[in-house]
């Protein structure tokens, strides 16, 4: 296994309560997939703080934080019929990722993980061959 990168990000769930009721703020976070989810959710902060945390980590990975017009809702994070989470991209992150970091097929692997006060989430970014 090649490994381009690896991310990680913690973050104090608190945060994401006050900022519940903030349509701004969640469609800046959110892409319409997770929007859509979130909506569902009895627990939204946890959805939120983990999704923001994940997302965090993958730019981590990326070793270049949100730059090159990169935003939190170009990222989508889903999860499989098994509750695996797992990252969707838009075109435009796979064009970035294929022109400036030449990945042209990758894999990102995600853990996400949460206790009452904390959210985590660990991403490698694995190039393929």
């Amino acid at each position: 296994m090649k490994i381009f990168g690896i991310g990680v990000d913690i973050i104090e769930n608190k945060r994401f309560k006050k900022l519940l009721n903030n349509k701004t703020f969640i469609n800046r976070i959110c892409s319409s997939k997770e929007y859509r989810v979130l909506r569902k959710k009895r627990n939204k902060v946890l959805f939120l703080s983990k999704r923001f945390s994940a997302k965090e980590a993958f730019v981590k990975s990326l070793g270049s934080g949100f730059r090159d017009n990169l935003c939190f809702s170009d990222i989508s994070i889903l999860n499989d019929k098994k509750g695996k989470p797992y990252f969707s991209f838009n075109q435009k992150v796979r064009n970035l990722l294929k022109k400036k970091y030449k990945l042209n097929k990758f894999k990102a692997h995600l853990s996400l993980s949460d206790e009452k006060k904390h959210s985590i989430s660990y991403v490698i970014l694995q190039k393929l061959k």
